[in-house]
């Protein structure tokens, strides 16, 4: 039997080997097909709110039991078998390869000249209108892209393994697929939605703010501006609708000398948020490698804090430390 941090690294070296494979059935799009035939089954019998409510709870039920049931089941035909199952799961939990994958495909498609195929490109890993956004505003889409989502992409799915194996990790992806499904505030899923969007943010909030304070620190190893980064975290932390994405956007902000935020549009409609940091500087194509760079050190030196508070916990809850 692998200890388990050691199947976590061998996960997050298969996902830097090959990404999201496209032929292998993605746990994310079958919990997708789940929550939407829980959504339907619920609605038909309660209200909105209670719907919503009954709707996590199945859909957690499911993927839980499904998880451990498929390791249980390899693991009772052989124990490697069981432990090579796990470590696919939490293989399809990290998202770092494909993360780096997209996000550098902006910058290829900036670098080249190519504003329309940029756009294309960023509309990828976006939900504004990306039809008109300028060569900055493209840079700043990727940037803020990669900032948000090394949070739910990376750390915590990764915070979530260390604390419960594949199973924890497999229930945080659920969370948050229900949340980007359902966390709208339209007519539709104001009522409904509003479970999954706080199970959400509950289930971000340390992880979110653990990455957050090891982004000045890879900011320091990589020569950026950890100073800055440390501050701008400091101030600007709550200035996003979400509790936690702030967090890490701003530390990324500070990081890179540049202010993420402002007007977006969604469906033609502009909206206007608050920014984060301050415009020492234009935003730049290169600061889209400068954010994967901050993303992939900083979810390493996450892993190796969250670790660390692993091996404390379990050793106040044994008596046995490391």
């Amino acid at each position: 039997m692998i200890p388990l941090e050691y199947q976590i690294l061998i996960a997050i070296l298969l996902d830097q080997l090959f990404g999201d494979p496209r032929w292998l059935p993605h746990p994310v799009r079958i919990i997708g097909t789940a929550c939407h035939w829980c959504e339907r089954l619920t609605r038909t019998v309660l209200p909105p709110c209670a719907a919503g409510i009954s709707s996590v709870l199945l859909v957690l039920s499911l993927t839980g039991a499904t998880t451990w049931g498929i390791i249980e089941g390899a693991t009772q035909l052989h124990p490697w078998l069981g432990t090579a199952i796990s470590i696919l799961i939490l293989y399809t939990t990290i998202a770092a390869r494909d993360l780096v994958r997209h996000s550098t495909e902006v910058y290829t498609a900036l670098q080249e000249g190519d504003l329309p195929e940029a756009r294309k490109r960023v509309s990828m890993i976006v939900g504004r209108d990306t039809a008109t956004l300028d060569e900055a505003g493209v840079a700043r889409a990727a940037v803020e892209s990669v900032a948000e989502s090394m949070v739910d992409g990376v750390t915590a799915p990764l915070f979530f393994a260390l604390l419960g194996g594949p199973v924890a990790a497999m229930l945080y992806k659920a969370i948050n697929t229900m949340d980007s499904m359902f966390g709208y505030k339209n007519e539709r899923y104001l009522h409904f939605g509003w479970a999954p969007a706080r199970l959400d943010d509950l289930a971000n909030f340390i992880p979110a703010r653990i990455t957050s304070l090891m982004i000045p620190a890879a900011a320091f190893l990589l020569r950026l501006d950890p100073k800055r980064s440390l501050l701008t975290l400091l101030r600007d932390r709550f200035a996003h609708a979400s509790p936690n994405s702030g967090h890490t956007e701003a530390a990324v902000a500070g990081a890179l000398g540049v202010q993420l935020g402002g007007p977006n549009s969604y469906f033609g409609t502009v909206m206007t948020k608050p920014t984060l940091g301050d415009a020492t500087r234009p935003l730049e194509p290169r600061d889209i490698l400068r954010a994967n760079r901050l993303m992939l050190l900083s979810s390493t030196l996450t892993l190796l804090i969250s670790i660390a508070l692993r091996s404390h916990i379990l050793g106040l809850l044994t008596g046995i430390h490391p």
